[in-house]
């Protein structure tokens, strides 16, 4: 399973509680990872796979195999540069197991190895990663593929993932069968009776009111969105003296909440951008909160879209931006349209630099 969806929706949240659940419900082994930029996919699976099979070597059916897997997991994090611990003495070298140097076999090579070993001890293991989007093209390929031939073995893993929405489209590229690989279940914003039940429900649990005008504000001004549900709520429960809270309450509040969330959960990721990077966003929060055509954000800036093409493809690696289908581009975090324009008031499209061409010389006559 691959969740979906925008920044602040809920998606680690939700792998949290799939970790619990398969926890309570017997799994042996549960891997929690996420994919930060910067760090390849092998130096992010190998520690975590290395403590996996150590617990599976403990179990004496499963000894001889834990140790063929550990082999292929030495060879794996030799080839792939990474550094790791002991892995057990008496470890045998197992040439030809994930070895090769070509990312999609030598991971399938050391997931199956996992995968048996797990199977020979009667075990269980759910693998869950977050922030798939930070993946090279490449590596994700590659983790496809190995799930899917750990798939075709009936063997007991089972993946769980999360990322923005580009991860759709992005496994689709990497493997055709990706799609009958994965469930894409879409984590959205909660609708108006789930809002309410999130704001009014820890309220009456605390013995507190609110009034509907009060509640009607709050969603608006929300849209919606689980984390700024909670950041509203918190300014609230802070603004309000008695109950019930009123509008004027969370009129108070609001301030409040939105100078947070611009020091916080916008800020951090406008600080990453560099001017150029600000500029196309600010372009496009101009025309609203989108999606937009890329050629109507390329125009705002004055320039042909191919201009801004590297720019675009930039802020999508980012994780910025991403484009919900072909030819257009979208936000990835909710509202940052109106971020942008608080953050940049009074802005104007920069002027487009132009390339200086030299004239031919003058035909001798």
């Amino acid at each position: 399973m691959l969740l979906l969806g925008l920044r602040g929706v809920g998606k680690t949240v939700l792998l949290n509680e799939i970790q619990r659940m398969a926890t309570e419900s017997g799994a042996n082994i549960c891997l929690f990872l996420e994919a930060p930029e910067g760090r390849s996919l092998a130096e992010m699976l190998v520690p975590a796979l290395r403590k996996a099979l150590l617990q599976l070597s403990k179990k004496e059916r499963a000894e001889a195999r834990a140790k063929k897997a550990l082999s292929a997991l030495r060879n794996f994090a030799s080839v792939f540069k990474v550094k790791i611990g002991e892995v057990q003495i008496g470890i045998e070298p197992d040439p030809g197991t994930a070895d090769s140097g070509e990312l999609d076999n030598d991971l399938t090579d050391l997931l199956l190895a996992v995968a048996e070993t797990a199977s020979q001890a009667g075990a269980g293991v759910v693998l869950i990663m977050d922030e798939l989007q930070y993946l090279e093209s490449n590596e994700l390929s590659a983790l496809i593929v190995a799930l899917h031939r750990i798939e075709q073995r009936n063997l007991p893993v089972i993946f769980f993932g999360a990322g923005l929405p580009q991860i759709a489209a992005l496994a689709g590229d990497a493997k055709s069968y990706a799609e009958r690989l994965f469930n894409y279940p879409i984590v959205g914003p909660l609708d108006r009776d789930a809002a309410r039940d999130a704001i009014g429900y820890p309220l009456y649990r605390e013995g507190v009111a609110i009034e509907e005008r009060a509640l009607d504000f709050i969603i608006e001004r929300t849209q919606g969105y689980p984390y700024f549900l909670q950041e509203w709520g918190s300014h609230v429960w802070d603004a309000a003296s008695e109950s019930p809270i009123t509008e004027e309450d969370v009129q108070v509040a609001d301030e409040g909440a939105v100078a947070q969330l611009d020091r916080s959960f916008f800020r951090v990721r406008f600080d990453r951008l560099t001017p150029r990077e600000q500029d196309y966003l600010r372009a496009m929060a101009d025309l609203g909160g989108g999606p937009h055509g890329s050629g109507d954000i390329a125009a705002v800036l004055g320039q042909p879209a191919s201009a801004v093409a590297t720019l675009r493809q930039g802020l999508i690696e980012k994780g910025m931006i991403f484009s919900p289908k072909h030819g257009e581009t979208a936000f990835t975090v909710p509202m940052f349209d109106q971020f942008l324009r608080r953050a940049m008031p009074g802005w104007t499209p920069p002027t487009p630099v132009r390339r200086m061409t030299r004239g031919r010389p003058p035909k001798p006559k």
